[in-house]
């Protein structure tokens, strides 16, 4: 059971890590602690990504390149269709 609100001993924590996580996307960061001592913070990937500086990784293909620096920069893609060869056996 945590001693605070959000505080986890780490052997209650791998006891109860799915309420850890659920209280994390809920409540905000859980701390764990070992020996006494904050040792970790699990807090949302959302805010990770946020905290750490780093780029979101795009949902789809298409959303990729949607937010491409050259979407819209006038590129032509364009070409002619291909059918394949002949090929004799």
């Amino acid at each position: 059971m945590p001693r605070r609100p959000n505080e986890w001993q780490l052997q209650d924590a791998k006891a109860r890590f799915s309420e850890v996580f659920r209280r994390a996307r809920s409540e905000g960061p859980q701390r764990v602690t070992r020996h006494g001592k904050e040792a970790v913070v699990v807090v949302p990937a959302e805010e990770f990504e946020r905290l750490s500086g780093r780029p979101r990784r795009p949902k789809s293909l298409v959303e990729f390149f949607a937010k491409s620096p050259l979407a819209g920069s006038g590129i032509d893609l364009e070409r002619t269709r291909d059918y394949g060869r002949t090929v004799d056996l």
